[in-house]
């Protein structure tokens, strides 16, 4: 068994209040885990508008497997109009 995990920080522009920020947050976390079915939860950050921190698990029975899904959901988020990516830590056990 592989597991992935992988840390974001995240700038939200959008969010004015904590109840933007959770609205950004729950929307972006709902896609990501319908999209690629992964664990992922809020980690840190939880009283700043602005940013915000996501952990994220991912397991196969493969280590490519583990990073090519790692991967696509990091270029996932990169790419969303509502969030800025600020840091990526990946580890792979």
């Amino acid at each position: 068994m592989v597991v992935g995990l992988c840390i974001m920080r995240l700038h939200l522009a959008e969010a004015n209040s904590l109840k933007d920020k959770r609205r950004v947050l729950r929307s972006l976390i709902d896609r990501v885990r319908s999209k690629f079915n992964v664990s992922i939860a809020e980690i840190g950050e939880q009283e700043r508008w602005h940013l915000a921190s996501v952990g994220i698990a991912v397991v196969s029975n493969e280590t490519s497997h583990v990073h090519q899904m790692l991967s696509r959901l990091i270029s996932f988020v990169e790419n969303d109009a509502e969030t800025e990516l600020l840091e990526v830590h990946t580890e792979i056990l």
